[in-house]
């Protein structure tokens, strides 16, 4: 993952709205939900999901699936994953001790 990349998501989470799409698609996983059922569960208008949906889009936060007329939208796990990798690419790696390294990343993969 590039720097730009994981700027743009976390500039879309960064917005309250979005984070809370973002937090319902990962809960209904596979299954992804369509807007009418996101817009009720959460008390959006429709025209305002739609904007954020877009803008989540973009980020390549959400992907969607043709269902007939409407749209089924999930989470894209795979790029937080990849984000959370990025993330902890050089974790530990400034540390001089193997000592001070063991109790500075606890619980993480290094």
């Amino acid at each position: 993952m590039e720097l730009f990349e994981s700027l743009e998501i976390f500039c879309s989470l960064s917005q309250e709205t979005r984070l809370k799409v973002f937090k319902l698609l990962i809960e209904y996983g596979r299954d992804g939900l369509i807007p009418s059922k996101i817009a009720e569960e959460l008390n959006i208008p429709d025209n305002t999901l739609s904007f954020h949906l877009s803008h989540m889009s973009k980020a390549n936060l959400v992907t969607s699936k043709k269902n007939g007329r409407s749209l089924t939208y999930f989470a894209n796990t795979e790029l937080i994953e990849g984000l959370i990798g990025f993330l902890q690419e050089n974790c530990c790696s400034k540390e001089q001790s193997k000592k001070s390294k063991s109790k500075s990343c606890a619980g993480s993969k290094c």
